[in-house]
């Protein structure tokens, strides 16, 4: 099993157990804030859950029908997370509103906050990991899933706080109000990661800094070449799509040019990681007033 098969299933695995604790919140104390919670971790077990046949759909590798790859697939599993979050917020605001009409004291406040504080210590040692393994595998799904439970995280010691004041000053509209305050939060967070996804689905080109490393190596690794352009790039899952037009003189023969080739996509592949990588050879009249200049 890869690793990120393993984390996405080890997500399975945290979610359940988070959720089953922030229910038990809930059912101790009787909190809408709690409730709202519960019902994110709900939502991060559903995601968890397609990011993993996502994940597992990504793996396999190009066929007749799909000759560029699975890689896409990924995006589809954070924007369906996103969607989820969204829908989410909406129930959580539903609930609040009713409770808005009716507050009332809250069951055993210090023992639920115990309980969901226990389960958010694990969602944030869990977020972390999902972040930081999935940004080295470079894993969109894996990297959504990491920043949601992070939110969940932020949200969950808002909701902690706001019970407190609520149970310090007997000010119980605060309940309702901190679950639209974690409403309103994961719409932001949700429309942030539908956003993320949907510009690897439009073939959004690698961020500034990672475009500069690949001008960088095409100028440093192209010696015997002499300009490169129109210069194309995107990411498809954990696979980075470079392009370009290589000009070498015109006496260059094939064996070197194509020596040339192999080096620059050699040195691209060690920085990048795992890449595709199409090079196009012209000769010199091709060469353009703008375009990566080779050092020799």
């Amino acid at each position: 099993m890869s690793p990120t098969m393993k984390l996405a299933t080890g997500s399975i695995a945290i979610g359940i157990v988070v959720l089953l604790l922030k229910v038990v919140a809930y059912w101790v104390t009787g909190s809408v804030a709690l409730f709202s919670d519960a019902l994110e971790s709900t939502v991060n077990v559903a995601t968890a859950i397609a990011a993993l046949i996502a994940i597992r759909i990504a793996a396999r590798p190009p066929d007749s029908n799909h000759p560029f790859g699975h890689h896409k697939a990924e995006f589809f599993s954070a924007v369906l997370e996103g969607v989820m979050i969204i829908v989410a917020a909406l129930i959580i605001l539903n609930q609040a509103v009713g409770a808005f009409a009716s507050p009332r004291a809250l069951n055993a406040p210090i023992e639920g906050l115990v309980i969901n504080l226990a389960a958010t210590a694990l969602n944030g040692v869990w977020a972390w990991l999902l972040v930081t393994r999935g940004r080295r595998y470079k894993s969109p799904a894996l990297v959504a899933d990491g920043r949601h439970l992070f939110t969940d995280v932020f949200t969950s010691f808002g909701v902690a706080f706001g019970i407190l004041l609520a149970f310090a000053t007997g000010l119980w509209v605060l309940d309702p109000l901190m679950a639209v305050v974690v409403a309103l939060n994961i719409l932001w967070s949700g429309s942030k990661v539908v956003k993320e996804s949907l510009s690897g689905l439009m073939d959004e080109a690698v961020p500034e800094t990672e475009l500069d490393q690949i001008r960088e190596i095409i100028a440093t690794e192209a010696g015997g070449a002499t300009q490169a352009h129109d210069l194309r790039t995107r990411h498809a899952g954990a696979i980075t799509f470079i392009d370009f037009h290589l000009v070498v003189p015109g006496e260059t023969s094939v064996f070197e040019a194509h020596e040339i080739c192999d080096r620059v996509e050699n040195r691209l592949r060690a920085e990048l990681g795992e890449a595709q990588i199409t090079i196009h050879v012209e000769p010199e009249h091709k060469s353009k007033s703008t375009g990566i200049f080779i050092v020799d």
